[in-house]
């Protein structure tokens, strides 16, 4: 049994001076940061997830041939590492995240990245109904202010409410402190 990391859509757009600047990304950087030094001095596989939008997309960020839409600096993959791109929510949906999975012979997932109310819960929830066994590291994750009608909702409580979701039924939802004590030195 192998654990993989798979690190969701931390690209450019989301960091300040990005198109798409969500609350606390650089606190959850910090974050990924020690999850990625830990997988990659114990030797597991990390899974760099990248989106996409075209150019002629409304979405305003992730537009293919940006600055933007670059994985951020803090993460960069090393040679080895897999980065898929994707063009939805759901990592799994129309890439090979799922056949690099299986080759790499990953049954337990952690997961970190953005945004949380969008492409993690959507990642997170397709991983544990293909039979993964999912950890969300929520202060790895960031989100932002959300709108619905006139009433904002602030990041924290998008946070909160996305997270207790994922940890009801789909994944294990910890801090990054206490996955590093959950697990052992090497693996």
């Amino acid at each position: 049994m192998t654990t993989g990391l798979v690190l969701v859509d931390i690209q450019n757009d989301y960091f300040p001076g990005g198109k798409m600047e969500l609350v606390g990304i650089n606190e959850a950087v910090k974050n990924v940061q020690q999850l990625l030094q830990y997988f990659r001095s114990n030797q597991l596989p990390t899974f760099h997830i990248q989106h996409f939008f075209e150019i002629n997309s409304n979405a305003g960020f992730f537009i293919r041939g940006t600055e933007g839409v670059e994985l951020h600096e803090s993460i960069q993959p090393l040679p080895g590492d897999l980065v898929i791109s994707k063009n939805y929510p759901n990592g799994f949906r129309e890439t090979s995240l799922l056949d690099e999975l299986k080759k790499a012979e990953v049954e337990d997932l952690v997961i970190c990245g953005a945004m949380s109310h969008m492409c993690i819960d959507a990642t997170t929830r397709a991983a544990a109904d293909l039979g993964f066994n999912c950890v969300v590291v929520h202060d790895a994750c960031a989100t932002k202010d959300l709108q619905f009608g006139d009433k904002t909702i602030n990041a924290e409580d998008v946070q909160g409410a996305f997270m207790n979701a994922l940890g009801f039924a789909y994944a294990n939802v910890v801090k990054v402190s206490e996955f590093k004590e959950r697990l052992p030195k090497n693996h």
